[in-house]
């Protein structure tokens, strides 16, 4: 017997007896996976990956929805094929938003969910994302059940007679639309009369987000409305993707742009003279919205956001008296954390508001409607917002290095860099009065990611050189 060579990452498919092809593995989390497809996302991981799942969620049917990429209809139609051959009737939303199909989920008491999404990857990939029935993203207990599942390959597939049916939901984002709504003061925002330039750029988040500022008596013009996977622009919504977004902005007279990715969980902002003001203001503006909305009530705290985000979040609690707590990196931490000190409003700095009142999960539309209504509230431009609060400046670096390489050098970094405290909470977060610096290793690749945080951009990347002095030798 031929006993085939054991290397991480990848499995060995028989194709002749003396020949055996290498095929690389999707990207796996907690909360589900992504890959090129074809090669490391195929139909046949997309079956076992769902099969897997359907083997782990409670009884119920299953929610499906897609972001519209070009190879979204094939794995919907494995991925749907899966759920009813495992005994469950499937819930076919088609193009769908995540926090669509997040409250989806939730509002129709389903065992879960699966969005078929790869977030901000180029166009040759796409994954799978997992819902629990509370409509958030699965956890660490749920989400190792799923891969154990997945590795070990086994299914409960059931007879003809108990096939379960695949139901096509028409307007799904019906019931979302109103929870969104009913966050803000709508008579307020519609007497604003903003005119708005939404990018959606070919995702999943343009038929709710034009109805939505429609609803809200905004004039709308949305880029890349029809949600085909056809990118006009890489589809991470960074300041150096928008620049074309930023100039039409601008010279269009818009009092705010605002950047989907393509499945619309993420947000980001452009100010009326076309600046791009980041990600990481986006679930700030939405905390201090609700917090002015609350101010003077018994429930006006906490807030909650992750290690690896702005401390923008922090001063706020400060400012406004209440509680402020961080969780690890990852949606599903921030939403265990909310859950856990019963937070009023969470989010992370990649521009994923979560409000707590719509569902545990990030959701660009409550983004667009909340920031909306602290321009109406305020009477001031997103540019005048900025400006009213505290400024600093923040860079991201990463450096080759394992993990495991970074944890013997915390005393190293502890002695050199003289840091007022430190946290193990995420890899290692070092914090002083007025900055911090994170150093995270990577799960995927052998590198180590650099997040720094200080009132100036010298003195956060001086920050970054010098701890990598410190761990680089």
């Amino acid at each position: 017997m031929r006993v085939l060579p054991n290397i991480p990452g990848f499995r060995f498919i028989p194709v002749s007896p003396t020949l055996y092809l290498k095929m690389p593995e999707p990207i796996i989390s907690i909360s589900g996976l992504r890959g090129i497809v074809g090669s490391e996302l195929t139909p046949d991981t997309a079956v076992k990956y769902a099969a897997a799942f359907c083997q782990v969620a409670p009884p119920g049917p299953i929610v499906v929805s897609r972001d519209g990429r070009a190879s979204g209809p094939m794995l919907l139609d494995a991925i749907s094929a899966t759920i009813t051959a495992s005994g469950r009737d499937c819930l076919d939303l088609d193009v769908a938003s995540t926090p669509t199909a997040g409250f989806f989920v939730k509002s129709t008491n389903s065992a879960g969910g699966i969005q078929i999404s790869a977030s901000h990857n180029p166009p040759p990939y796409n994954g799978m994302k997992l819902f629990s029935p509370q409509g958030r993203v699965v956890g660490a207990v749920a989400g190792n059940q799923v891969l154990e599942r997945y590795r070990t390959a086994k299914f409960d597939w059931v007879s003809a007679e108990k096939l379960g049916k695949r139901v096509r939901i028409e307007k799904p984002f019906e019931p979302h639309l109103v929870a969104v709504l009913n966050t803000v003061d709508q008579p307020m925002i519609r007497n604003a009369s903003f005119r708005v330039l939404l990018d959606s750029n070919h995702g999943a988040g343009s038929a709710l987000g034009k109805t939505l500022l429609e609803r809200l008596g905004c004039t709308v013009e949305v880029l890349g409305g029809a949600p085909d996977g056809q990118f006009s622009h890489p589809p991470e919504p960074l300041a150096e993707n928008l620049g074309q977004v930023a100039n039409s902005v601008r010279d269009g007279g818009y009092a705010v742009g605002f950047c989907q990715d393509p499945d619309a969980d993420r947000l980001a902002i452009i100010d009326g003279g076309g600046q791009y003001i980041g990600e990481e203001y986006t679930s700030v503006f939405c905390a201090l919205n609700r917090l002015k909305r609350l101010a003077g009530t018994t429930k006006a705290g906490p807030l909650v956001t992750n290690c690896a985000s702005s401390s923008m979040m922090k001063r706020l609690a400060e400012q406004f008296g209440v509680a402020f707590h961080q969780s690890a990196v990852g949606e599903a931490n921030v939403a265990d954390m909310m859950v856990k000190t019963d937070a009023v409003y969470g989010g992370e700095g990649s521009g994923g508001p979560i409000d707590p009142s719509v569902g545990l999960i990030r959701d660009s539309f409550v983004g667009m409607a909340q920031v909306l209504e602290l321009m109406a509230r305020e009477k001031m431009s997103v540019a005048e917002i900025v400006a009213s609060l505290p400024r600093s400046a923040m860079i991201k670096d990463k450096m080759s290095m394992s993990k495991e390489t970074l944890l013997k050098s915390i005393d190293r970094l502890k002695d050199g860099l003289q840091a007022d405290s430190l946290s193990l909470l995420d890899g290692v977060r070092l914090d002083w009065q007025d900055r911090w610096l994170l150093l995270r290793g990577s799960n995927t690749e052998p590198i180590v990611r650099l997040i720094a945080e200080a009132p100036t951009v010298d003195e956060a990347k001086d920050l970054i050189m010098r701890a990598k002095n410190l761990i680089g030798a």
